[in-house]
């Protein structure tokens, strides 16, 4: 076999420098496992339609499942002269089985055949994280489940604003990761598209069937376009775009732990094996986990729009700006799962400060909403309630006191609607319980939408087990 298994055509070696330049390995190798089960497939389907013999694809079906052995058990050597994992594993089937297995690369180019493994893996990969998304969101309902009866100030503007049960606020972060499953899995239509037999991208001649192939690979459909299916990499976008929004989501969920677990608020105190201390001021337990997760979602989002960047000019239909798809995927796919995998860990070990987070509900007027719609049920128009309110705070804060400290006698020289069952109107726990609107606060329905969350979830785990 020659040194390269395009060179042919050139006089001359490659020069070393370009070797290592173009060298794609020490990234790719991890797709070994998608190659070689793509070629296995493409070797069976050639056998079938006698393109090769049964007896040659025995031949390099068995030298591939031991070439998979050895790298999987360290033995195999990698080496920037060969490009990439395809090469090596093609070359080593040469030099396992001879040279029937030049008759391996027949009806396909490394276009398509590249265009397979990625495919192959970012399925196995967006399943993954799916699964992963599954624990997560039940880490959320069992610590929602938990602290059902934990009030806390709710907050617009970074302003105290209402208070709200914090198994509400957990559920809300449900929702978002819920969002995201159902993201990744729409976008597995996309990515469940077989591109092998596009050949470099006009198709080929031999007599190829690509939905045999199709079906050993278990993918539902085959592209039905040859330069599209070796050009396109929308759904590694399309996945970077879901992994960003998804860090989106994390970061928010980190922010907010950063600031409870601060003096300022001391709303939760992170546990000591998800927390570490300072190397100089010995009384600091600093959030670096959240930290992080923050800080990644920076990189994520650079991999997405390095993706976008490389896409957007190239044209139909392969170019080798493409080898870079891998950096910036399998980037996002490890940072991603690691963020995943240590919220499940971290989420079940806070410890909750319930009643600092009540106090904190219990001030800074967080009533004055439900006083004006106390005066709005006596008939008074809401706008001038909500001024009516308005002055009385005013009045409050003056008189350093809260609306509920106030005496029914100073709360009525705002207004004669007002009586004595004012203050129940006024009280938190009145008033999260008044709260019964669809999707809100009210513990009845905090406690119905856990209920849920547990049904979904375990019908999920169970979709995804089979």
């Amino acid at each position: 076999m020659s040194d390269k298994t395009w060179d042919g055509r050139f006089s001359d070696k490659t020069d070393p420098s370009v070797e290592a330049f173009t060298s794609s390995i020490d990234i790719d190798k991890r797709l070994y496992s998608c190659d070689i089960e793509g070629s296995i497939a493409h070797c069976r389907m050639l056998a079938e339609k006698s393109i090769i013999t049964k007896e040659d694809a025995s031949v390099l079906i068995k030298g591939l499942d031991d070439i998979k052995e050895e790298i999987e058990k360290g033995k195999f050597k990698f080496d920037d002269s060969m490009e990439d994992i395809h090469m090596h594993i093609e070359t080593a089937l040469v030099q396992k089985v001879g040279k029937v297995a030049l008759k391996l690369h027949t009806a396909r180019s490394r276009n398509d055949q590249v265009a397979l493994d990625v495919r192959m893996y970012l399925r196995q990969e967006t399943l993954s994280i799916i699964k992963l998304t599954t624990g997560l969101r039940k880490a959320l309902v069992e610590l929602a489940e938990t602290n059902l009866d934990v009030i806390l100030p709710g907050y617009t503007h970074m302003q105290r604003a209402q208070p709200v049960l914090l198994s509400h606020h957990l559920m809300a972060y449900y929702e978002m990761f819920l969002r995201d499953a159902q993201r990744f899995n729409d976008s597995l239509k996309r990515v469940n598209v077989m591109p092998l037999g596009s050949a470099a991208l006009a198709g080929t001649t031999y007599p190829i069937d690509r939905e045999y192939t199709a079906e050993l690979l278990d993918f539902p459909k085959v592209s039905a376009n040859s330069i599209d299916a070796v050009s396109d990499r929308d759904f590694i976008i399309e996945f970077l775009s879901s992994a960003s929004l998804c860090m989106v989501h994390f970061s928010r969920l980190s922010e907010e732990l950063i600031l409870w677990s601060s003096s300022e608020f001391a709303f939760i105190e992170l546990s000591d094996s998800f927390a570490t201390g300072s190397s100089i001021m010995p009384q600091k337990k600093n959030p670096d986990v959240p930290e992080l997760v923050r800080g990644k979602t920076g990189r994520v989002f650079g991999d997405l729009m390095a993706m976008l960047s490389m896409m957007k000019s190239l044209p139909l239909s392969y170019n080798r700006d493409m080898q870079e798809d891998k950096v910036v995927l399998f980037d996002a796919v490890d940072i991603l799962k690691a963020c995943i995998n240590i919220y499940i860990k971290m989420l079940p070990e806070l410890k909750i400060n319930k009643e600092i987070m009540k106090k904190a509900a219990s001030e800074g007027f967080l009533n004055a909403t439900d006083m004006a719609d106390y005066l709005a049920v006596r008939g008074m128009p809401f706008r001038e309630a909500h001024a009516c309110a308005g002055k009385a705070v005013r009045y409050a804060l003056d008189k350093e006191k809260e609306l509920h400290e106030l005496s029914t006698k100073e709360l009525q020289s705002f207004s004669s609607i007002i009586k004595e069952d004012i203050f129940k109107f006024l009280d938190t726990n009145e008033m999260i319980n008044r709260r019964k609107s669809g999707g809100g606060t009210a513990p009845k329905n905090v406690k119905a939408a856990i209920k849920k969350a547990k049904k979904d979830l375990e019908k999920e785990t169970q979709r995804l087990s089979t």
